[in-house]
């Protein structure tokens, strides 16, 4: 996620009551988890066994609740509860919006696309051309649909990323901000369930085709010509490269990548 516009280190240890080190006008730009982080973003830490990963990772600020040396070139923002603050950032900057009509006016359709009866098209939506929409679908704020999309019935694209952390006294979720991106010529069956990212984006990619009843997980990346069968569940943060074809109840665990070509 993007803030826009930017932050400095000042103004974001002083939203969610944290100390700094670092220059105060550090600038921040963007905000994601560790899997998906690049230089400007604020990613948080509050495990002793993620410390490394996420000083020396990709990230430039990093929220996390011990005191240690800054690392050169970054910043540090000190808090308690490093999760908890994170997630104050997401609901501050990207918060839910309700909808009011089956179909937002602040989605965008373009030309030759039809929506179906009883479909749901949400806030900030965009789809492209001469795409066809099925009915009961249901499309989340701010996803993007390409040109010559098919997505039948009973689909579902943008729900949150399945992503909690355990706590003695429950689950604590994880607010999806991500995204999902569909690029043009994609079909997808019905009854399909595509996560948005957590932070990122989860992206199918041009001319796959997912049969029915397809879990695709958060930020997971389908490439090119792809062919995803029946009941496939794809796990959270995984690459399938482009050419691959998965075959019906085919699962693949997170964070894992299926290279060119490969058929399962």
């Amino acid at each position: 996620m993007k803030f826009d516009p930017s932050l400095s280190l000042k103004e974001l240890a002083a939203l969610i009551h944290g100390e700094f080190e670092g220059n105060p006008d550090f600038e921040i730009s963007g905000l994601n988890e560790i899997h998906m982080v690049v230089p400007g973003d604020v990613t948080f830490v509050d495990h002793p066994k993620y410390y490394d990963k996420a000083l020396n990772s990709k990230a430039t600020t990093i929220i996390i609740n011990k005191r240690v040396a800054c690392p050169a070139g970054k910043a540090l923002i000190f808090h308690d509860k490093p999760f908890d603050a994170f997630i104050s950032i997401i609901r501050r900057f990207k918060p839910f919006e309700a909808s009011v009509n089956a179909i937002s006016p602040l989605a965008s359709i373009g030309e030759g696309t039809i929506i179906q009866p009883g479909a749901f098209i949400g806030n900030h939506v965009k789809i492209g051309s001469n795409c066809l929409i099925h009915a009961n679908v249901s499309i989340y704020d701010h996803c993007i649909i390409g040109d010559n999309v098919i997505i039948h019935s009973n689909s579902v694209i943008g729900a949150d990323a399945y992503y909690f952390q355990k706590r003695p006294e429950g689950f604590k979720k994880f607010e999806s901000c991500g995204n999902v991106i569909i690029e043009d010529n994609v079909e997808v069956g019905a009854l399909c369930s595509i996560d948005k990212g957590v932070t990122g984006d989860t992206i199918i990619s041009w001319g796959t085709k997912l049969d029915n009843h397809c879990q695709i997980g958060h930020d997971s990346y389908i490439g090119r010509n792809c062919l995803i069968g029946a009941h496939a569940a794809i796990a959270g943060v995984t690459r399938i490269e482009d050419d691959v074809i998965l075959w019906g109840r085919v699962a693949v665990n997170k964070d894992l990548v299926i290279g060119k070509g490969a058929v399962s």
